[in-house]
């Protein structure tokens, strides 16, 4: 069945390209879909992909936070071998080189129609000094991706503004924008200053309390582009209808779409016809407008003739977290919801429900549905396996940490990985198997703003995740071989003493 599977695949395959769209949620969890146990939330248009195609119970971002986990799904290599990878600030220069092999640009190679819609947060331009009232260069269209229509960083972070193939879409140039992160700029009021100002107030130490855009506080400073400015209740929608104008384009060739959704990244402001429809507060609102958005995007594709030869990968950058800088009664609506499932942890956080993440695959043309998979799959080896899918031909798989997994992406077989490094805040983390190894590293134990376990500690953890998903039984003392193991494989694959103990 297996071979005939595999041969039917292929045959799809010769005749015509598939459409690949990766929709990339932001902080969802482990736990925050229905197909995954959710029973406090409804997901019906998510748990639809899985009846479609496949889920995964073992599928990981390399890392715990947005920018590390962005970079690495897009080129195919671990974050932390680049020093820039930390958590960009608005204001950031262009992370990766415009000469190095990424998605868009094989994809473009490859005869696709390429576009990126939604997050971007992987830095614009050459420098943090850039002039954001011309086009702003180098950005995602000189990586390779034909349309883009994104803003820079995150929600929470100025500058708020759509920028479209790399001009600030509403620009006026007679009130030009000017960003600073380090100083305030111009009168604007801010929420530090000004707090009966704001709609929803910031959490103390969090630092959402620079220049007020729509009511809310922001990280970093702004003044000008009032007119570019964004409300925070339209971007799910402009970049959902962004992304049906896209696929409508280019309906007659193959395309590849990155749609990198905001939600449920704080701060957490859904459109009206959402609010208060979860019963979980904003936060539970916005997984349901990234259900709605989801669904809105599959009955594009079916009236347009494109989804069943449409792979889709559903999929998030990183683990949950619910006060991350804003006071949207996130933990005190939660009402028996558990973003992590049966994971410890979340983002931040070198425990599983920091980077094991939902996951599903829908290829209606070519895969059978209603599939789960436990094969150690992670975003990183896209690159690597979607390579294989259009056949492309790299010429220095040295360069890059990405595998090929097809077969395991695809539901053929459960061969994935047989160990991936995994990073926090840093890369202290590898799984090998049904073993996790987690290295002694200095730092606080919980991250107090988030009330997150980070697993920083004095001494290394050893979890056997088959009979201990929660990662609650240290295993260390038991089995000093199987530490000496994974902890010299950790050291191989970092080559960063640094974290050692």
């Amino acid at each position: 069945m297996l071979i005939f599977i595999l041969f039917q695949s292929l045959v799809v395959l010769s005749q015509t390209k598939p459409n690949v769209v990766i929709i990339y949620a932001d902080d969802l969890g482990y736990g925050d879909l229905s197909c995954y146990g959710a029973t406090k939330i409804q997901t019906p248009h998510i748990d639809a992909l899985a009846k479609r195609g496949i889920r995964f119970t073992n599928a990981h971002a390399t890392s715990a936070t947005c920018t590390p986990s962005r970079y690495a799904m897009l080129t195919g290599k671990y974050p932390w071998k680049n020093k820039q990878t930390e958590i960009l600030p608005g204001d950031a220069p262009l992370i990766i080189p415009i000469n190095q092999i990424n998605l868009a640009n094989m994809f473009k190679a490859s005869g696709y129609a390429t576009a990126v819609v939604g997050k971007w947060h992987l830095g614009l331009g050459a420098d943090t000094k850039k002039n954001w009232n011309a086009k702003i260069i180098p950005g995602p269209n000189e990586i390779g991706f034909d349309y883009s229509f994104i803003f820079p960083a995150t929600a929470d972070r100025v500058p708020t503004v759509f920028i479209e193939n790399g001009t600030v879409v509403g620009l006026d140039t007679l009130d030009p924008i000017q960003v600073n992160y380090q100083q305030k700029i111009g009168d604007e009021p801010t929420g530090k200053e000004n707090p009966s100002l704001l709609k929803m107030k910031s959490s103390p130490d969090h630092g959402h309390d620079n220049t007020i855009v729509n009511g809310i506080g922001r990280i970093g400073f702004m003044t000008g582009g009032k007119m570019a400015r964004w409300t925070d209740e339209e971007v799910p929608l402009s970049f959902l209808e962004k992304s049906k104008a896209f696929v409508s384009q280019h309906a007659s060739k193959p395309f590849f779409l990155f749609y990198s959704l905001t939600e449920p990244h704080v701060p957490r402001v859904p459109s009206t016809m959402f609010k208060g429809k979860s019963g979980l507060g904003p936060r539970g609102d916005a997984i349901l407008q990234i259900d709605w958005a989801v669904g809105e995007l599959i009955a594009h594709l079916k009236k347009l003739g494109l989804y069943e030869n449409t792979l889709i990968i559903f999929t998030s950058d990183n683990g949950p977290v619910l006060d991350d800088g804003y006071q949207d009664q996130a933990v005190e609506k939660l009402n028996g919801h558990t973003p992590w499932g049966a994971l410890r942890g979340g983002k931040y956080s070198s425990y599983e429900a920091g980077t094991r993440v939902p996951t599903l695959v829908s290829w209606p043309v070519s895969m059978k549905g209603n599939m789960v998979s436990e094969a150690l799959i992670c975003q990183m080896d896209l690159l690597s396996s979607l390579g294989d899918l259009i056949g492309y031909r790299f010429y220095d798989n040295n360069a890059f940490d990405s595998q090929s997994h097809l077969k395991a992406w695809l539901g053929l077989d459960q061969d994935g990985r047989t160990f991936l490094v995994k990073q926090g805040r840093v890369p202290n983390a590898i799984i090998k198997g049904e073993w996790k190894f987690i290295q002694a590293t200095k730092g606080p134990a919980l991250n107090k703003l988030t009330n997150i376990e980070l697993a920083n500690a004095d001494q290394d953890h050893l979890y056997h995740l088959k009979s201990d998903i929660g990662e609650r039984n240290n295993l260390r003392l038991a089995n000093p071989e199987k530490v000496k193991e994974l902890a010299e494989l950790l050291k191989k694959e970092t080559q960063l003493s640094v974290y050692n103990k």
